[in-house]
């Protein structure tokens, strides 16, 4: 630089004026070049004008003396307020050294390369367009700067380039969104803040169509919106704002499905308001893009349904999350329960996607909550959505989401009302998409048994919908030879259950094999291993029993078909290898068949015996219900067979009468008194014709300590009234008689020869027990 020969046209006091550390003689060494670049521009002589640019940038303003620095910014801005309209010509010459000090150490000469920049840009005005992304790069730099007043010059700098950025129709915003999709992570407040303001100036602008590049900027944006300050997480709620406004004028030219995979991840966010926005985003897509969604169900159902148990601290949270469950389980429809190879999918028109799009998971990965591994598997099988340029299938997923709602019923630690939408969603899907459920049951039939142990009675009550529409689900029935895998399900002989009529419900084709009326289809294979396992799940949890039993099984009767239930559990019981297990849900089911006002159809039903049907149900109840003699009797009582439940009290004499036997017997007469067995309190005014009834009853009172129950059947029998004085009416008259003809094809001797049967084994199941006991305390002594 001491070469006055390099230097030239420079002319030696500019150089040393633009050297020196007064800013006012580098003012006028600014002028002298302005004055002189002028005259060349006057010359067209624009080989010394660059090479005028060349000498202050690569001698001064790179220069490692800093106020050689600062004369070199001065004399550049000098050299484009000269140029005018032309310094276009020169741009890139002209801003690369002053984007470079940009970085400097020292503060004071960042601030001058703005103010450089500033003067020429706004010379160049639209001309700096195709340089927008490195002055765009500089200012987001420098919008982040700690010093003041670099921060200041930085602001103007900016407005300026927004205001040539709006005014113009030339603004290549596809060069630009990869740059705006880096910066748009910067951690920095200031960086953010910089981005935003830009992206809200961008969308104001009519002839820039930013919605079409949503997806690349989506998630920084949603990542922005969780910032610690206020004004920065506000002016990014009013981009995203604005974003949705536009997507709800135009959603045929939205990218709905590039951006799901975002909107999930964010919809898990442990800050509200992220969460909050990105569910108001995902109701909005569900209920405008419809089932363009479809293949993303799994991932939202794992981002919704743990906010469908928030708390009234996050009530706006929930009920968004709510309105996004209900308007995506309006997706599914009978369609799409078609054999995948049998019908093709629906299709619907699809946006083109763009390569880049597809092979950048940035905007996915850098989400702010992470996934457990079970939601990752989900998002991975069902986010990604295959597009093409002109139509693309639109399938659900049902796997991914079964495994989705398998997951969340089996976390204990889930909300009753997640349970709850999630026995919706599955009772949705067996009915819209039965055939397909289907082949999910035999998995879902564990968590859904246990699911009958839960604390809440509206969780059981779903559970229990759930369960007998599998039961009865035309959709369950299988071919001879196709029964559950399960072969301890397997029913030794046949037994015919029945289930109201549902008109158009089954076709010829799903009652093969199976004995069924046409008014009556059949249950499908599925009752049975239900009932089955239900009574295993009583049987393992006997506080299910004592706590639930009753209230499951009376659900269980108003779903489905009381005498089903009952004929199918009697059944079952019949072959029961623990005893005591036997005589307990015995007596279960007796309290239920006697006092609940759910079976009052199926008490009329066995209390006259009239029809084969009835006749068959009373003597499978009866084989089951010797496993507990005292409800042997009430069974007799409730079916008018008095004859045979005063054989039966005489058998009592031949058992271990115990303290829980007398007990039931006290039980027994309680009910006697109940509005149940009106009729058999009334038939004894007919002595004549009801001398068992009598004589059980007596029978009764005989077994029974001097209790209260012996003073209250001893008062009852008491009010028998003397036949002598009830011949009172005229015998001309035919009398009216409560007596019942018996039943025809029961065959009562052999029920009596398989009670003591039943009894002889309860008996010496109780000396086994006892012996193992009395074995026990002696090892305890020794």
């Amino acid at each position: 630089m001491n070469a006055e020969r390099d230097l030239s046209p420079l002319t030696p006091g500019v150089v040393r004026a633009l050297t020196d550390k007064l800013y006012e003689k580098r003012k006028v060494a600014a002028l002298e070049i302005e004055k002189l670049v002028r005259e060349f521009v006057a010359q067209n002589n624009t080989s010394q004008i660059k090479h005028v640019i060349q000498i202050l940038s690569q001698e001064f303003a790179l220069s490692q003396h800093p106020h050689s620095r600062k004369g070199g910014l001065i004399g550049l801005a000098a050299c484009s307020i000269a140029l005018g309209k032309d310094s276009g010509l020169y741009l890139k010459e002209l801003i690369e050294p002053v984007l470079t000090c940009f970085n400097d150490a020292d503060s004071r000469l960042r601030y001058y390369a703005c103010e450089a920049l500033y003067n020429i840009v706004k010379v160049a005005r639209g001309s700096v367009l195709p340089h927008f992304n490195v002055l765009f790069d500089g200012l987001s730099k420098l919008a982040a700067d700690p010093d003041p007043n670099v921060k200041s010059g930085s602001e103007l700098l900016d407005r300026l380039l927004k205001d040539i950025v709006t005014e113009s129709n030339q603004f290549d915003l596809v060069g630009f969104i990869p740059l705006l999709r880096e910066r748009i992570y910067s951690n920095n407040q200031y960086a953010r803040q910089f981005i935003i303001s830009w992206i809200l100036v961008l969308e104001s602008v009519p002839d820039i169509n930013l919605l079409d590049y949503l997806p690349e900027i989506l998630d920084g944006l949603f990542q922005i919106l969780g910032d610690n300050s206020k004004e920065i997480r506000k002016m990014c709620e009013v981009a995203l704002g604005e974003f949705l406004k536009e997507i709800k004028k135009n959603p045929s030219s939205v990218k709905f499905a590039e951006m799901a995979n975002i909107l999930v991840i964010h919809c898990q966010a442990t800050d509200d308001l992220i969460q909050l926005t990105a569910m108001c985003w995902m109701r909005e897509f569900i209920q405008l893009a419809g089932r363009v969604m479809l293949p993303y169900s799994s991932g939202i159902l794992t981002a919704v349904l743990p906010c469908l148990s928030y708390d009234d601290r996050k009530k706006n949270i929930k009920e968004v999350a709510n309105v996004c469950n209900q308007s995506l389980m309006k997706l599914v429809i009978p369609e799409d329960d078609e054999i995948d190879e049998a019908k093709p999918s629906m299709t619907i028109p699809a946006e083109p996607t763009s390569e880049e799009s597809l092979s950048k998971p940035e905007a996915v990965t850098t989400g702010e909550s992470q996934l457990n591994e079970l939601d990752v598997t989900a998002l991975n099988q069902s986010l990604f959505f295959p597009c093409s340029c002109e139509r693309v299938q639109v399938t659900l997923n049902l796997d991914g989401i079964v495994q989705v709602l398998d997951y969340h019923l089996s976390d204990t630690s889930i909300g009753m009302m997640t349970r709850i939408a999630v026995l919706k969603w599955l009772y949705h899907l067996y009915i819209k998409t039965p055939r397909k459920m289907f082949r999910h049951t035999d998995s879902l039939f564990p968590i859904l048994l246990r699911t009958l142990s839960d604390e809440s009675d509206e969780v059981i009550l779903k559970d229990l919908e759930l369960l007998a529409e599998i039961a009865s689900s035309p959709a369950g029935q299988t071919e001879e030879g196709h029964g559950p895998s399960d072969g301890s399900d397997v029913r030794p002989g046949p037994v015919e259950l029945h289930v109201p009529a549902r008109a158009g419900q089954l076709s010829s084709s799903s009652t093969k094999g199976l004995e069924c009326s046409p008014s009556t289809p059949t249950m499908n294979s599925y009752f049975y291993k239900f009932m089955i396992n239900l009574l295993k799940r009583f049987s393992s949890e006997r506080k299910l029993l004592e706590a639930r039993g009753a209230f499951i099984i009376r659900q269980l009767c108003l779903l489905l078909n009381a005498e089903n239930i009952f004929h199918s559990m009697a059944d079952i019981l019949l072959r029961e290898e623990d005893l005591k297990f036997a005589s307990t849900m015995v007596h279960t089911l007796n309290t239920i068949l006697l006092t609940s006002s759910e079976l009052f159809q199926l008490r009329n039903q066995l209390k006259d015996l009239k029809t084969p049907e009835s006749r068959n149900l009373f003597c499978c109840l009866y084989r089951s219900w010797c496993h507990n003699p005292v409800t042997t009797v009430s069974l007799c009582f409730l079916t008018q067979n008095y004859k045979h439940a005063y054989d039966l009290i005489q058998k009592f004499g031949d058992l271990e009468v115990t303290v829980d036997f007398l007990t039931e017997v006290d039980k027994l007469v309680q009910l006697i008194e109940c509005p149940i067995f009106t009729y058999l309190r009334l038939q004894l005014l007919d002595v004549k014709n009801n001398p068992y009834l009598i004589k059980a009853l007596y029978g009764l009172l005989m077994l029974l300590p001097q209790s209260s129950a012996f003073q209250l059947l001893s008062h009852r029998l008491q009010c028998v009234p003397n036949p002598e004085l009830m011949q009172t009416t005229d015998n001309t008259k035919p009398s009216t008689s409560f007596k019942r003809t018996a039943a025809s094809n029961i065959d009562y001797t052999e029920l009596l020869q398989h009670f003591e049967k039943v009894q002889n084994k309860h008996l010496e199941a109780r000396h086994q027990r006892a012996g193992r006991a009395e074995q026990l305390d002696r090892r305890v002594v020794l």
